[in-house]
């Protein structure tokens, strides 16, 4: 699943687990940098792409300064200050690390910004809020929008709303298109089939044929819930109805022992699938420290779709335009003239 046609580069703040940055990749961005502060999450990213610079730190202690010129700016700041599910308190959470974003893109200077966060964040609440980010954008030299996209209109099982953040220098802009819905609805039976059936349990077909919908969003809760679960109450009965107990997340799949019209759980494996993410992409950490991954990432067929149309605006603008490469893992240098890393 690796992009060997990256060449464009791309810094990316709150990375998690890489869910936003494989989608990335895979639309031809190269990561000069990943900023994560879990350990675990970290260790995800060194394990799918030991060639991208992994910073696992704090993001207030990050400088973009040696990263100036890059094609795109991207992250996930951390929803909690905007979630419906918890108090909403917005710039006046510790967590709200949108300031700091905004200092990174001055520093940075990118040719566009993505960045992502929960549905709440669209709310008449941050009405204010919003408009401040777009003015600062504004002040840099921005054009931007918001655009609230559901995951399940790109090929993913799930609904998972989610809104995002484009921006792009005043050149770029007018190229700019959000991706169109793909026309194919991808169901959680069909997606899920295969791997219900791995170890021989007979009911799995008819489970498949259950769950062919969409399921609900994914929930990933955080350290300090007790364990993995699919969600709150409301949620794990929407997930019942598709025939899966969402109490828990199993270790394995059904086996031929399991019964015929069992309810099974989910793996870890089945709920990234469910996500987007590739089978190829491992997750670091036991059980619950990889769902929690799994189930806060951005999913990756989003992140791609997002990607390219911003990549495609950027190809679009005169030949003139300002961009980068990577150099090395070490250190990046520019030819002003041309803008390219040598």
């Amino acid at each position: 699943m690796k992009n060997p046609a990256s060449n464009m580069t791309a810094v990316e703040i709150c990375a998690g687990a890489g869910g936003q940055a494989l989608g990335l990749d895979l639309a031809g961005f190269g990561h000069a940098a990943a900023v994560e502060i879990d350990t675990h999450a970290c260790a995800t990213l060194r394990l799918n792409r030991p060639q991208w610079r992994v910073f696992e730190e704090d993001l207030r202690g990050f400088s973009g300064s040696a990263f100036k010129g890059i094609d795109l700016f991207a992250g996930g700041v951390p929803c909690p200050p905007f979630s419906i599910a918890g108090k909403q308190l917005g710039p006046d959470d510790e967590r709200d690390l949108f300031p700091e974003a905004l200092r990174l893109i001055d520093e940075t200077r990118p040719a566009a910004v993505l960045l992502e966060n929960v549905r709440g964040l669209a709310s008449d609440k941050f009405a204010d809020y919003r408009e401040g980010i777009l003015r600062t954008l504004t002040s840099l030299g921005y054009e931007s929008s918001w655009r609230l996209l559901n995951a399940s209109d790109y090929g993913v099982p799930q609904l998972r709303p989610r809104f995002l953040l484009v921006a792009l220098k005043s050149h770029f802009a007018p190229h700019f298109q959000w991706p169109r819905p793909v026309k194919k609805v991808t169901t959680v039976g069909e997606v899920l089939r295969d791997l219900m059936g791995a170890r021989g349990w007979k009911g799995a077909d008819a489970w498949a044929d259950r769950a062919n919908r969409i399921a609900p969003t994914v929930v990933g809760g955080s350290k300090k819930h007790g364990g993995p679960d699919l969600g709150p109450t409301r949620a794990r009965a929407q997930w019942k109805e598709l025939g899966v107990d969402g109490l828990g997340v199993a270790n394995e799949a059904p086996g031929s022992d399991f019964p015929i019209d069992g309810v099974p759980k989910l793996t870890v494996q089945m709920v990234a699938r469910v996500q987007g993410f590739p089978d190829t992409w491992t997750f670091a950490g036991k059980k619950t420290a990889a769902y929690r991954q799994v189930g806060n990432a951005f999913p990756p067929p989003v992140a791609r779709a997002v990607g390219r149309a911003i990549r495609a605006a950027i190809q679009k603008a005169p030949a003139s335009r300002s961009r980068v490469t990577v150099a090395g893992p070490k250190q990046m240098h520019f030819d002003e003239s041309r803008r390219i890393a040598v």
